[in-house]
């Protein structure tokens, strides 16, 4: 990991934030985190990171580019090293005035030690629903939840949620009586779905046939996402319909799903695309439906870049209701209905499309307006911090 050496120095009028995350690579969180760093104004707000990894990752080199900082913390297992890290880290590279953490429970470690570092504004952001992982936990992982929630209640000056679901995770089931939390939308980088592709060259060099409904997905292999289900799609629609599944992404259950395609005998029908950085660009050259049975989500931000495509999307109704820009390109399952159902639900979508689908121009004209546009979602970002430092230097002058 290349790391800046050199520590940004204060700007009395700047706003520093350091922003903690586990890693730096192409995921929701850490896309909108790289959107937010191209947007946002740096003669206002100096933004920096801190990571739970020595690793080189994918986004270290333009993240450095544009001034931030990227400092390695990499002891989240350990806790009481990890504290006694991050406190020399916050005071080594600081003073920063926000402290904006990613990482949802252990955000209350996070932010206790920065209190004790004086940090003014502290803030927990929740982009997940781990309901049903706190539900299915351990008893002693049950308490750690337990405990850490009530380390983001009592050390958290702020609380952002990427859904009402995400908020509730967190915050508890009576957020909305504490002015604190709030839900603030996550946003996607349009520019990209403005640009023209060669639909027929970008299929043709991912050898997949002209013919075939082409199904795509963009996620981590992880139980959440719930790619065992997709590849029982995949499944019940080859019996009737020349198809390619499209599965972007990586993680710990990838090789698991790998061997399930080949034992069902679909190896040629599912291309395993890794983790991309053109995933605009394959939406729009190469997906007819995006399918997305994801067991929970804190809201599946994917989702807006797939209606930014045009795409229709087959999602199951785990998925929080805030991501629905476009109502006439969401379809919502149950994930209690059968593979078969879905895949009927897939095929009738697809001849449907062909003959009456939504113009990708007016559904990017809508996401334009959304708070899922990256602009105004900066905009957002932007005038929280603004608020949030105002108040407290105004607190400090008038004590």
């Amino acid at each position: 990991m290349k790391v800046s050496q050199e520590k940004t120095k204060p700007n009395q009028q700047e706003i520093r934030v350091i922003h903690v995350i586990h890693e730096l690579k192409p995921g929701g969180i850490e896309n909108w985190l790289l959107n937010l760093l191209r947007e946002i104004d740096h003669e206002k707000i100096q933004m920096d990171f801190l990571v739970h990894t020595t690793q080189p990752q994918a986004y270290d080199e333009e993240i450095l580019s544009l001034g931030s900082q990227i400092i390695p913390c990499p002891f989240p297992k350990q806790p009481h090293r990890y504290g006694k890290e991050l406190k020399r880290i916050l005071q080594e590279y600081g003073p920063y005035d926000i402290i904006h953490s990613h990482v949802h429970h252990y955000s209350g470690w996070v932010l206790r030690t920065a209190q004790k570092c004086a940090i003014p504004i502290r803030v927990a952001h929740s982009h997940n629903d781990m309901s049903i992982i706190q539900r299915e936990s351990t008893f002693s992982r049950k308490i750690y939840y337990t405990y850490t929630e009530y380390l983001v209640k009592k050390h958290a000056t702020l609380g952002l949620a990427a859904s009402e679901k995400a908020a509730e995770s967190l915050f508890g089931s009576k957020w909305k009586q504490d002015p604190r939390w709030r839900v603030l939308h996550c946003g996607i980088d349009l520019q990209p779905f403005y640009q023209s592709y060669n639909r027929e060259a970008i299929r043709s060099e991912l050898n997949i046939p002209p013919d075939a409904l082409v199904i795509g997905h963009v996620g981590r292999f992880a139980t959440q996402k719930n790619h065992e289900f997709l590849i029982n799609i995949v499944s019940e629609v080859a019996k009737k319909h020349t198809i390619q599944c499209m599965l972007i992404g990586k993680g710990e259950l990838q090789e698991t799903i790998r061997n399930r395609v080949a034992r069902e005998g679909l190896t040629e029908n599912v291309l395993f695309l890794g983790l991309r950085n053109d995933v605009p660009h394959l939406m729009m050259a190469a997906m007819d439906i995006f399918v997305f049975p994801s067991r929970w989500e804190g809201l599946g931000l994917v989702l807006a870049e797939a209606q930014a495509a045009g795409l229709p999307c087959i999602i199951s109704d785990a998925v929080p209701i805030e991501v629905d820009v476009i109502p006439e390109l969401i379809s919502r399952l149950p994930l209690s209905v059968s593979a078969y159902d879905w895949a009927e639900k897939v095929i009738l979508t697809y001849e449907k499309q062909k003959i009456d689908c939504f113009p990708q121009t007016e559904a990017l004209k809508i996401l334009e307006t959304s708070h899922f546009n990256i602009k105004q979602s900066c905009s957002l970002i932007e005038s929280l911090y603004q608020t949030e430092v105002d108040r407290v230097r105004n607190l400090r002058a008038n004590p």
